[in-house]
């Protein structure tokens, strides 16, 4: 399945529209509220071990996203927003969004 954040695919026509499909992870208590506090202490550092998290769940959103779309029957998702949302003070929220399509 293709996967991508333009409007349409480069050598390919949309032939249907199979409706919007989403996908969520989010992250617990202690996740967000030890970035802070380590990113605070890193100072422009970076840090992989949060990085990984975070990377894990862009993944795990993104393959919930690409299930739905398979069972609307689409070849792709086009126009994916990806988002990260702070839920309270102790959870993260990844969400991505895209239009499930048929290609010809």
């Amino acid at each position: 399945m293709i996967l991508t954040t333009t409007q349409s695919i480069e050598g390919r026509s949309i032939t249907g529209y199979q409706g919007i499909v989403v996908g969520e992870t989010i992250m617990g208590a202690n996740f967000v509220r030890d970035m802070f506090a380590r990113v605070t202490d890193i100072v422009g550092g970076r840090s992989g071990q949060y990085e990984n998290k975070l990377r894990h769940a862009r993944e795990a959103a993104m393959a919930d996203l690409e299930e739905e779309a398979r069972a609307m029957g689409a070849d792709a998702v086009v126009g994916i927003d990806i988002d990260y949302e702070i839920i309270g003070d102790s959870m993260m929220m990844v969400s991505v969004s895209g239009t499930a399509v048929r290609l010809g």
